[in-house]
């Protein structure tokens, strides 16, 4: 049995004030300075603060005291069309009907129309399953265009009350009768840790772990860049530790593949931090047959997003298309996306690297 609260713009005042108790969790509702509304869904162990109706973004997560969220240059989410244009968040839902970092042939935005989208509705819902109590915050948006495309996407954050790992889900369905494009990407932002050690279950080799040398437009060229491209085409194993942050400037971006499953039939990676600790998350690779690593540390953003998960790689539209990996959701097609992540203390991060070595 699951209840839900629907929530209005109205709700959201500059005072920040509890809206909700149940289980050891909590919601309490906030508007940034900025205008944007946003809920802080905290538990036992820490907190997300989510954007209900500005694509449902999570701006921040913290749990255990841990900051897992990249380092930025935006104090508050900012009203804005373009995900540049608030680049600060923890996570956002990329795509949909299109994808990545639009190349010269590509008329869409970067990472498509869903980050910034305005929700047509939001709610928080309450309920039990067969992994005990849960608060979830649920919204949807739906998109529609004459003589163009319709579907109605769901997005969805699963929150339970003794535990530093949560659920992003995402729900495509084509309202249309005809079919359409589908790019997802679950862009998950986690902190770059120095000196942490990412733990993938695909080895570090030029075929498994493959540097991007195919660098889109916004990103500064240069001898020296060029070089550690070469390099690591070579060899991608220097890059299993973050202890040469001056390498992530530029970004550098890697597709890994063959990843290895459990007996779950996911996959898994964690970033393991100098302090023992770690970052996780783990998803079905039937579901999302591409994973991909973005890492970037400047003055201005420190980020390793050591893991991914897509439908497609991030080169844009035309460049995914001509590789076969843009996806068609037939007319009236639901798909349904999860992703669990999140923060693991000492213990459960060892556990974590062990099971991951042992797919």
């Amino acid at each position: 049995m699951t209840t839900t609260l629907q929530l209005r713009e109205n709700f959201f005042g500059e005072a920040e004030h509890l809206f909700a108790d149940s289980h050891g969790m909590t919601a309490h509702l906030f508007r940034y300075d900025s205008g944007i509304a946003a809920l802080r869904l905290g538990n036992r162990r820490g907190h997300l603060v989510v954007l209900p109706f500005f694509g449902q973004m999570i701006w921040d997560a913290v749990f255990d005291n841990v900051d897992l969220t990249m380092a930025n240059m935006f104090s508050t989410p900012r009203p804005t069309d373009s995900i540049v244009g608030t680049y600060g968040c923890f996570a956002f839902h990329s795509g949909l009907l299109h994808n990545g970092c639009p190349g010269p042939e590509d008329s869409h935005a970067l990472h498509g129309e869903m980050p910034c989208a305005k929700m047509d509705s939001a709610g928080l819902e309450f309920g039990e399953d067969v992994e005990g109590p849960y608060m979830a915050v649920i919204g949807s948006y739906e998109y529609v265009m004459g003589f163009g495309n319709h579907y109605v996407a769901r997005p969805r954050v699963v929150l339970r009350p003794d535990t530093a790992l949560f659920d992003i889900g995402m729900s495509v369905k084509n309202l249309s009768g005809t079919e359409m494009n589908l790019m997802y990407m679950c862009h998950v932002n986690f902190a770059f840790c120095k000196g942490a050690r990412i733990v993938q279950p695909a080895p570090f080799t030029p075929d498994a772990t493959v540097v991007r040398t195919d660098v889109p437009a916004h990103v500064p060229r240069s001898p020296d860049y060029d070089a550690l491209l070469d390099n690591l085409a070579t060899d991608p194993s220097v890059m299993e530790v973050m202890n040469e942050p001056h390498r992530y400037d530029p970004e550098q971006v890697f597709y890994i593949r063959g990843l290895k499953t459990g007996p779950d039939g996911k996959t898994a990676s964690l970033m393991k931090r100098s302090e023992g600790d770690g970052f996780y998350i783990t998803y079905d690779p039937v579901d999302f047959p591409k994973t991909v690593r973005w890492v970037l540390a400047n003055s201005d953003q420190k980020v390793c997003a050591f893991a991914l998960p897509a439908t497609a790689e991030p080169e844009g539209y035309t460049a995914e298309k001509a590789k076969g990996n843009v996806q068609l959701l037939k007319g009236r097609e639901e798909r349904h996306f999860s992703v669990r992540l999140g923060y693991l203390p000492p213990d459960e991060a060892s556990l974590a690297e062990r099971a991951i070595k042992s797919f």
